[in-house]
């Protein structure tokens, strides 16, 4: 390992500050409920989605301080963008009134042939069928979706803490690998299928088809867990029988999410998309609900603050990554996709040259499958969270209650891609 510059290092601690401020911003809501006279800056620093925005800026001060204004905006433009801005882009979309009662319309109509009570079957299928999707019109995409009409259907009906800590475990985790089946839905496998040759048999061959095993028995098992907790449930929404919203609306907006997912790597011509949309939904607006802008924002805002400190930790993150043998390297990239993003960790895994194929495989599967444990590990979890949290007390997410929900559920995808043959 290189002798780190200051700035790495101060970087690396800067980022342990912004890890450490995640794990505890529910402290800082809850000094806002006790201590109300300067509950804005509580507030302000209770937001999940403005941590690494925040410590991003301390970084780029110091940067300043140290290096210059000029080395310090060669450094910026140097870091892409445009993840942060596509998951703006797409939870604004397919969060929007006819996409989600459409998607309503279609899981509802699945979950009718389960042998199961209907708000059972719902639930299920939610948790199963709405992660798997992930895998065709983007993690993110599925994630908002997913998020938005579990809230609908559960989350706003007074559930215990105990089954919607349950539910945001096993959704995180079935997110982070439901986007397995195809090289190019979730992020951590993006950043390596081409380098690595992970073509569509390949993903299917040796993950998607695990992560499906887990993904169905996940979503089984907390069913299973909450089954007098959902069939007790009264006044449950009938399905959709009709939609209110015109085909024609409909339709234009799943062209515009379907444009949206296809030019994901193209910026310039998704905001253009994103900004026909804007004005789209400005013209009918009798058929739109509020638009979820600022939730959007703020979650592009935490990812952008990521990939800026994120940038800098390099210097540590990639000899630990080549340091490890195949072994030890499945359960070293699920922990280390804890603290970090997913997609970070496997990018710097596929500069180490000359790796073998276990490595490849364990790099990828251990980054997917520890993406449910923390709000940082996986790029859709800050818009699951962002849709969510507003729900639990205090409109604030526990990270430890998360970690311990996710863990059994990542225990099971664990399992599936080390014991599973292929």
């Amino acid at each position: 390992m290189e002798t780190p510059s200051t700035i790495e290092i101060v970087s690396f601690a800067i980022f342990a500050a912004a890890v450490a401020h995640t794990f505890s911003t529910r402290v800082f809501e809850h000094l806002a409920h006790l201590y109300p006279r300067h509950a804005g800056l509580w507030h302000l620093l209770g937001e999940v989605e403005v941590v690494f925005g925040f410590w991003a800026m301390v970084l780029i001060v110091f940067m300043v301080t140290q290096a210059g204004t000029t080395d310090t905006l060669t450094y910026l433009e140097s870091r892409n963008f445009t993840e942060p801005a596509f998951v703006f882009v797409i939870m604004v979309i397919a969060a929007s009134r006819p996409v989600i009662d459409f998607a309503a319309v279609v899981l509802q109509t699945v979950a009718r042939v389960l042998p199961f009570e209907r708000s059972m079957a719902y639930y299920f299928t939610l948790l199963s069928v709405g992660p798997l999707l992930g895998s065709f019109i983007t993690e993110p995409a599925a994630m908002t979706l997913s998020a938005m009409l579990l809230r609908q259907a559960y989350f706003d009906r007074n559930m215990p803490a105990s089954f919607m800590y349950a539910t945001l475990g096993v959704l995180f985790v079935n997110i982070s690998i439901g986007g397995t089946l195809t090289p190019y839905a979730a992020p951590p496998v993006l950043m390596v299928a081409e380098r690595w040759g992970f073509d569509l048999t390949i993903m299917l061959t040796k993950f998607g088809w695990k992560a499906a095993v887990a993904v169905v028995i996940n979503a089984a098992a907390v069913t299973l867990l909450f089954r007098s907790c959902l069939n007790g449930m009264s006044g449950m929404p009938a399905a959709l029988t009709r939609l209110e919203v015109p085909a024609p609306v409909i339709l234009i907006h799943l062209l515009f999410l379907v444009g949206v997912v296809v030019f994901n790597h193209h910026l310039v011509v998704f905001m253009a998309l994103f900004l026909f949309f804007l004005g789209f939904t400005e013209a009918y607006k009798k058929h739109q609900t509020q638009l979820i802008l600022r939730q959007g924002l703020l979650v592009g805002f935490f990812l952008a603050g990521l990939v800026v400190i994120g940038g800098q930790q390099k210097w540590w993150l990639q000899p630990l990554l080549a340091d490890m043998g195949s072994g030890t390297l499945f359960v070293g990239a699920t922990l280390l996709t804890a603290v970090t993003d997913n997609a970070a960790l496997t990018y710097l895994g596929s500069l180490v040259e000359g790796v073998s194929e276990e490595f490849k495989y364990a790099l990828v599967a251990g980054a997917v499958t520890g993406g449910g444990l923390t709000v940082i590990a996986n790029a859709p979890n800050p818009a699951g969270f962002a849709i969510l949290k507003d729900s639990f007390e205090e409109g604030s997410i526990s990270a430890a209650g998360l970690a311990a929900a996710a863990a059994g559920p990542t225990l099971v995808a664990a399992a599936a891609f080390l014991l599973l043959p292929g």
